[in-house]
């Protein structure tokens, strides 16, 4: 509201919605946000996830991420950042690999002051099919890299979440996390990942992860594969994760929505609003 007048965003969309948009970041990669997208979440006043890849890092200068920072600041939109992962592996055995994976998260280290992020959120990375016949050896690699990255976004004023992708089971992500508990490192829960490619079901990566959740990362599929559908287009039972979380006493801090499609963001919003429990 300016002057008492409501902005035309408000005029348009329910409050029941302008409070989810308030309440939740939405993912974008900097290139996007960058090249078409920025005006939409400025004035719908969402607050970006924002994604930043080895594309984003290779493209653009200080100069613009800055320009980019600034007007969302201005704006008073809250940010988190996601980190780079395709080709990265923290736990690898080939120490080029792991050189390669610090360097590219020494680029997102610069990033920090920039945008004054809520969190920024990793692929924890573990994949049984690949580590599973060195598995001991991958975690305490990734340790080491994690441990050094947890300690440098501490300084800088935000927070490591570490998030599951292809780890079929709670523990494959446990393992990591109960070493860096001391750090402040905290769990992103993807149901979509979880659902696409996990091996146990929601209540068991709850029941043994649920005080690590501090982000949530919300997208649908229909349990096969790595949709990004609008949430309450696929099979995940949202309603139970949001019960749940709100039984135990859980309320993560920060929920980001996946959407892959635009036209998939305004539905995810309008279902959370439905089932919201807090």
């Amino acid at each position: 509201m300016q002057n008492g007048r409501k902005s035309e965003w408000e005029n348009r969309i329910a409050k029941p919605m302008q409070d989810m948009i308030r309440k939740t970041q939405v993912n974008v990669p900097f290139r996007m946000l960058y090249d078409k997208y920025l005006d939409q979440f400025l004035e719908h006043r969402l607050n970006p996830e924002i994604g930043i890849d080895a594309v984003a890092l290779e493209r653009f200068a200080v100069a613009d991420f800055k320009r980019i920072g600034k007007i969302l600041d201005d704006h008073g939109l809250t940010v988190t950042l996601h980190g780079p992962f395709i080709d990265l592996s923290a736990g690898s055995s080939d120490p080029a690999v792991v050189a390669l994976t610090r360097n590219r998260f020494e680029q997102l280290l610069k990033l920090v002051p920039i945008f004054s992020p809520q969190s920024i959120v990793c692929h924890a990375g573990y994949d049984w099919k690949r580590y599973g016949f060195f598995k001991t050896q991958w975690i305490e690699n990734c340790l080491e890299t994690w441990s050094w990255l947890a300690k440098c976004i501490n300084e800088q004023g935000s927070r490591l979440m570490l998030e599951n992708v292809y780890e079929k089971d709670p523990n494959d992500i446990r393992v990591v996390l109960d070493p860096l508990k001391n750090l402040g490192v905290g769990f992103c829960l993807d149901c979509g990942h979880l659902s696409a490619f996990g091996k146990s079901n929601l209540e068991d990566w709850l029941e043994s992860l649920g005080s690590y959740i501090a982000q949530l990362h919300l997208h649908d599929n229909h349990g096969n594969d790595d949709e990004h559908l609008a949430i309450g287009r696929g099979n995940i039972d949202f309603k139970f994760l949001f019960n749940y979380l709100k039984l135990n006493n859980n309320s993560p801090t920060i929920i980001t929505l996946e959407p892959h499609l635009e036209e998939d963001l305004w539905p995810s919003l309008a279902y959370l609003a439905k089932i919201w429990p807090w």
